[in-house]
């Protein structure tokens, strides 16, 4: 490939970000369509969360696999597979006909995000460190919101609610993936790829106690994006009493869209100060859901989801920012997949049980009372865990804003 068919630095930065905004929003984009498959195949809650899941194992277990292969084989080679992978996903979403397809489509989404995100995130510190740790954390919130109020829309006022979207998105990462062909490479090719294939944890030694910190934060927030994701729409379908596929789009989008804004304007307060907002907003937020949900509110619902979106933002950018700038280049891709394992884990175990504490439990409004006071029990956890801990040297205590 000749350096005038090469993408610049500036466009392989932004196809990159639209990278991660996309295989997030492809993530989200069946969330406001869970009523639809239900009344089309008759399926439980309980089957919803499994579906939702199971996407979150699937990412687990590339990343322990593939997470940090970019390190070695560089970052061309594993978007350019990603983005193929995903867009055989969507195809598959477009076409299920039943549940087993949309587990099936769930694990190969899941597959290739958990292939992309190490390799992405990674390389757009490559090109910049600090605009590089905004955009792993504005991204996926953005990508969040986007699909979900996307899918929404699609599916309420245009035809084949349950195929366009998928279309639409296969299309865009048919195109990322010519674009990803056009990049240049970030990372050097080095020895022991095969090695890197092994399951296995990156955890530098530089890093560990920057991640002691982070990690209870990350636990906190992606419990809670799993359960806005997976029962939300639900629960606000039934406080507002109504069955437009708009209301679980419009709450995942107040949520995520909330997060990406407080990312923007907190992105030059140094990172601590970030993390213990972020603890401290969940709580709010959680807690003033908690109370649209006893008072039949859902005003104070949305309010909620608003401020606890606010939490998981700043929850999510500060742990990102607290660990991430240790971080050696030749071990960004590991290290930032490690942090999406935990939060990955923590988005898709616990909604599982969410969703039988619905059927077998007491319904879907005493299980979201009960995962509620779990989130701000967890949050709490954070917010204590990082005034207690201070780390010995302040990693990047301040980042500059994004320059123009």
């Amino acid at each position: 490939m000749t350096a005038r068919h090469t993408l610049s630095k500036p466009a392989a930065f932004r196809l990159q970000v639209s990278i991660i905004l996309f295989f997030l929003a492809s993530s989200s984009a069946p969330t406001p369509l869970w009523s639809v498959y239900q009344a089309a195949w008759g399926f439980s809650p309980v089957t919803v969360t499994i579906v939702f899941g199971i996407y979150a194992v699937a990412v687990l277990a590339t990343l322990l696999v593939v997470g940090s292969l970019s390190d070695d084989v560089g970052r061309r080679p594993v978007l350019l597979a990603a983005t193929l992978l995903q867009a055989t996903a969507m195809a598959m979403f477009a076409t299920a006909q039943g549940v087993w397809t949309l587990l099936l489509a769930r694990v190969v989404q899941g597959a290739a995000t958990g292939a992309a995100v190490g390799a992405v995130g990674a390389g757009l510190l490559d090109i910049d460190r600090d605009k590089g740790t905004i955009a792993n954390a504005v991204a996926p919130m953005l990508g969040t919101a986007t699909g979900g109020v996307l899918s929404a829309l699609l599916a309420q006022f245009l035809p084949w609610p349950t195929t366009l979207v998928y279309v639409v998105l296969g299309a865009i990462f048919l195109a990322q993936a010519a674009g990803v062909v056009l990049m240049p490479e970030s990372a050097a090719r080095r020895p022991g790829a095969a090695r890197s294939l092994r399951p296995h944890i990156r955890l530098p030694p530089a890093v560990r106690g920057a991640a002691l910190i982070a990690a209870p934060a990350l636990v906190a927030t992606w419990s809670l994006i799993g359960f806005y994701a997976a029962l939300g729409p639900a629960v606000a379908r039934r406080l507002m009493g109504s069955s437009s596929l708009l209301i679980g789009g419009l709450l995942l989008f107040v949520m995520a869209g909330s997060g990406a804004v407080t990312v923007l304007v907190s992105r030059a307060r140094p990172a601590r100060a970030v993390l213990l907002f972020g603890s401290g907003a969940l709580i709010a937020g959680v807690t003033l859901s908690l109370a649209g949900i006893t008072g039949a509110s859902p005003l104070l619902f949305f309010a909620g989801a608003m401020i606890a979106g606010a939490g998981f933002g700043a929850g999510f950018q500060g742990a990102l920012r607290t660990v991430l700038p240790l971080a050696a280049a030749s071990e960004r891709a590991g290290v930032l997949s490690l942090l999406y394992m935990i939060a990955y884990l923590s988005m898709g175990v616990p909604v599982v049980f969410a969703g039988l504490r619905v059927v077998h439990g007491g319904g879907l409004f005493t299980a979201s009372r009960e995962y509620g006071v779990a989130v701000i029990a967890l949050a709490g956890a954070a917010l204590l865990g990082t005034l207690v801990r201070r780390p010995a040297a302040a990693p990047v205590a301040v980042l500059a804003p994004v320059r123009r």
